[in-house]
């Protein structure tokens, strides 16, 4: 059997500012933006690997959720735990210097961890929390 990561999805709150910070920061590619009503379906990936992509979502779009689980959902993304996602990189510390130029707010600057990985954190436009690990 062989299996495959082919989508992660990640919530926004506001299309234009993940867009900006997905491919203009990351420098991911748009693979697909698809709008429907007032929502707005990003999909993005890195260069040269079009198995991979991340789907950049209107959060709570579920027609059977309430008001009342919409705020909880928002209130979550904005504190940063509602969902999260890992990255990988050669250069870490390049990396963490063209996000925190951008203006991203950085959680964890690149940091050996105890258990051998050196990584560090930020949070995307929404507040989701975006771990980038020193490929080794």
């Amino acid at each position: 059997m062989n299996l495959t990561i082919h989508q992660a999805f990640v919530p926004h709150t506001d299309p234009d500012a993940a867009l900006r910070f997905y491919r203009d920061v990351l420098g991911f590619e748009v693979r697909n933006d698809v709008g429907y009503e007032d929502m707005r379906w990003i999909t993005v990936g890195p260069v040269g690997q079009p198995g991979t992509s991340i789907v950049l979502h209107p959060p709570a779009a579920d027609p059977g959720i309430t008001e009342e689980e919409r705020r909880t959902i928002l209130d979550l993304i904005a504190k940063g735990v509602y969902t999260g996602i890992t990255l990988a990189t050669d250069d870490l510390d390049g990396v963490f210097e063209r996000v925190q130029a951008a203006g991203a707010d950085v959680v964890q600057e690149p940091i050996d961890q105890d258990f051998g990985v050196r990584d560090c954190a930020f949070r995307d436009p929404a507040g989701n929390l975006i771990r980038i690990s020193r490929l080794t």
